[in-house]
């Protein structure tokens, strides 16, 4: 077992990782709790055993579930069941399950503790890490959330045994992204191995700025292009391959300012082709409605802003030159 740490000074909390981590969990429910809601989707077939009294709420499956109406259900839910302070939430799930149940946890009660248990390669190596939480709008992705960091999670690698080829491709998306921020040989790790170098890299950067200030944002390489695809509809793509287009589509953004070079362009298109990622837009999709929705993104304050590699490192740039995003889109267009 792998434990690491992300360090929050008095609110850090463990980060386990392994086959068989989710059996930790008795271990690391915060010291006192009464009984834990364990929220869920039918589909998921890996249980937990909280150790306390406990109560399995489930929430719909896919991107579909992720939004505002799912939150209310399930806080009235646990209004119902009586849940207080003295109570736990555990997302047991993918990122749509951390998301929501973090969200709800942040906000019932105004606020009680969260203890996260992913179950899928992109939950594990990243959506359950850092405290973000939310739920979509029609207008755009996670647009509504808050920072509640959870007291442990736990990234048991027997739940990935089981995930179908797409979920794992999916995931593999997101470990693409951290080739570009400091991870090296990913391909070339052992499972659990590789699943802890991104937890790590991910935990040093929230360590530095939690709430998404300055450095955090290069968290969302890759992320500018995946949310407007997203957000957009009409497609057959997941999240972590949507993620995969977004970081050939930022290179190439980066290509046309200068930051970087043709090689360095094809250095990323090794990196996503390597993990069998799409690197080409979905065909049919509108690029100007595309380029419109990038000015909704969260990261854009004064302006349509894209997290792009150079000469510095992968870093926040404000980018107003439409004709050259639209330019850039025409190098990925499927």
């Amino acid at each position: 077992m792998i434990e690491l740490e992300v360090p929050l000074d008095d609110r850090s909390y463990p980060v386990l990782v392994g086959a068989g981590a989710r059996h930790r969990l008795l271990e690391v429910l915060p010291i006192g709790v009464r009984r834990a809601a364990v929220v869920t989707q039918e589909g998921i077939d890996w249980r937990v055993d909280p150790g306390v009294e406990s109560e399995v709420f489930t929430i719909g499956d896919g991107e579909d579930a992720k939004h505002l109406g799912t939150v209310e259900d399930l806080c009235r839910d646990l209004a119902r069941w009586g849940m207080t302070r003295a109570d736990v939430v555990v997302a047991v799930g993918g990122g749509v399950v951390t998301d929501v149940a973090g969200f709800v946890a942040a906000i019932y009660h105004r606020g009680v503790p969260v203890v996260h248990v992913p179950t899928s390669l992109l939950g594990q190596v990243d959506a359950a890490i850092g405290g973000k939480t939310g739920v979509n709008l029609p207008e755009g992705k996670n647009l509504v959330g808050a920072y509640w960091q959870p007291t442990a999670v736990l990234c048991d690698t027997e739940t990935l045994t089981t995930l179908p080829p797409r979920e794992q491709r999916s995931g593999r998306g997101e470990m693409a992204k951290y080739a570009f921020l400091g991870v090296d040989d990913l391909p070339d790790l052992p499972l659990d191995e590789a699943v802890a170098a991104c937890v790590r890299c991910k935990a040093e950067v929230v360590a530095s700025d939690e709430r998404e200030g300055g450095r955090r944002a290069i968290l969302n390489y890759g992320h500018t292009l995946a949310h407007a695809i997203e957000t957009a509809g009409g497609y057959d793509l997941r999240h972590g391959e949507a993620v995969a287009v977004g970081l050939v589509y930022a290179a190439e953004v980066a290509r046309r300012l200068g930051r970087i070079d043709d090689d360095r362009v094809a250095e990323h298109r090794k990196v996503v082709a390597g993990y069998d990622l799409p690197l080409s837009l979905p065909p049919g999709l509108d690029h100007e409605h595309l380029v419109d929705l990038f000015g909704r993104d969260k990261k854009a304050v004064t302006g349509t802003t894209f997290v792009l590699d150079g000469r510095r490192g992968v870093e926040p740039v404000a980018v107003d030159d439409r004709a050259l995003l639209l330019d850039a889109l025409e190098a990925i267009r499927g």
